[in-house]
Order: C-alpha cells, then structure tokens, then sequence
C-alpha cells in the first residue's frame, strides 16, 4: 500500500546509516526493510456481493465471539450486541476492508491505552476508531479499528457519508491491532474463536438471519 513507502525509504537509510557503523548492522536492517515491505503489502481480494452478507475486515485469527456493549461513539445502544473480535499479529495484512456495503454515518477517534490487542479489555481501553455503517437495507454495523501493543497509528482512508462498495478498502492499522465488528440484535456470527479470517472474503454473518450459532473444536 502507498502509506507503506515513506516507513520503507526509512528503514532502508536507517541501515545504510548503520551499515556505515558496522557491516553486519546493514544487513540486519536491510531484513527489518523487507520485512516492513512485506508488513505494507496490499493483495487484491474476491469479495462476495450478496448485500445480506457480513465479511471480514482484517486478516487475522477469531479472537472472541461473544455479546459486548459497543463504544459509546458507535451510536448504537448501550445495549450488548453479537461482536465479533479478530486479531491480527505482525505478520497479517493491515489494510482493513468495511464488513457491509452501505454509508459510513459516523466515524469516530478514541485516544486511548496500547495493551495487548489479542486481550478483550483493549476493546475498551485502547486507542480505536470507529465506523458505523449503514446498509441498503437500513441495518446499522460497526466496526472498530484498535491499536495494539506494537501499533501506534490508525489511518482511515474514508470519511463520514461515504458510499461503501463490498469490501472496500476503509483503513490501516500499523504493526499489530484488532478490528471488532458489532452486528446488529439479533444476527449470529457464523465464525469461532480460533479461526483464520481473511479480509474482505470470509464471511463472518448473515443479515438475513439464515445462519445459527455454530460449536466447533480445535485439532
């Protein structure tokens, strides 16, 4: 993604910088450049289209699937609503996908701690920023960018009234973070915890109230 150049040209003069000092230095921070490189890519994706679809906005791993109260800055109640948390570690693709198609009516920043964004306290202590998305339809969705341990920057590429094609790209967390998808009452998540999701194609809900609650085990 192009807000990956300007962290790439740095790494890369921090090594010829270090290089200068010792040899073996250069080759170290020429890894940590490739690496950065790898962190910033941005891989085309094959999103479904079915409006009733709910799909995943991050590369990652299935953190919780649980019923929370969603951030205040949401407008969606103080109500518990089914969410859906998914992890994404150094090694995940970053670039962020909106869940639904629709308007994003309310986009909010929260400053806020760095814990460990695998931990469900990061929902509400770390720094987010926060997307209500409304459908065709009319049904509302959320979705919650966090920071991490590592992350110190969250991006957003969209703005509030902006029309939402499926799987548009919406943002970008920097090394190492968590996206919380809030579904509206009543919707059952068809993922579980553990499962690797994939931005912009697993499907993680149905709006159309088609799906139920699945049970599943680790092997």
């Amino acid at each position: 993604h192009p807000a990956g150049w300007p962290f790439i040209a740095l790494f890369f003069a921090a090594a010829v910088v270090l290089g200068f000092l010792w040899e073996p230095l250069f080759w170290l921070g020429l890894v940590v450049t490739l690496w950065c490189a790898y962190f910033f890519r941005d891989p085309h994706r094959v999103t479904p289209t079915d409006p009733a679809l709910v799909v995943s906005p991050c590369d990652g791993v299935v953190a919780a699937v649980h019923e929370r109260v969603p951030p205040p800055e949401l407008e969606l109640g103080t109500q518990p609503l089914p969410c859906v948390g998914i992890f994404m570690n150094i090694f995940d693709v970053h670039v962020n996908r909106t869940p639904v198609a629709g308007q994003v009516q309310t986009l909010a920043y929260h400053k806020g701690q760095f814990l460990n964004a695998s931990l469900d306290k990061a929902s509400d202590l770390n720094e987010r920023q926060s997307f209500r998305i409304e459908t065709a339809a009319g049904r509302q969705v959320g979705i919650v960018q966090i920071a991490g341990l590592v992350a110190r920057r969250i991006k957003a590429f969209v703005e509030a009234g902006r029309v939402l094609l499926p799987g548009e790209r919406i943002g970008l967390i920097r090394f190492g973070s968590r996206c919380d998808v809030y579904l509206p009452e009543g919707v059952v998540p068809c993922v579980l915890p553990g499962q690797r999701a994939v931005a912009g194609e697993t499907v993680i809900a149905d709006l159309a109230g088609k799906q139920r609650k699945l049970e599943g085990r680790a092997d």
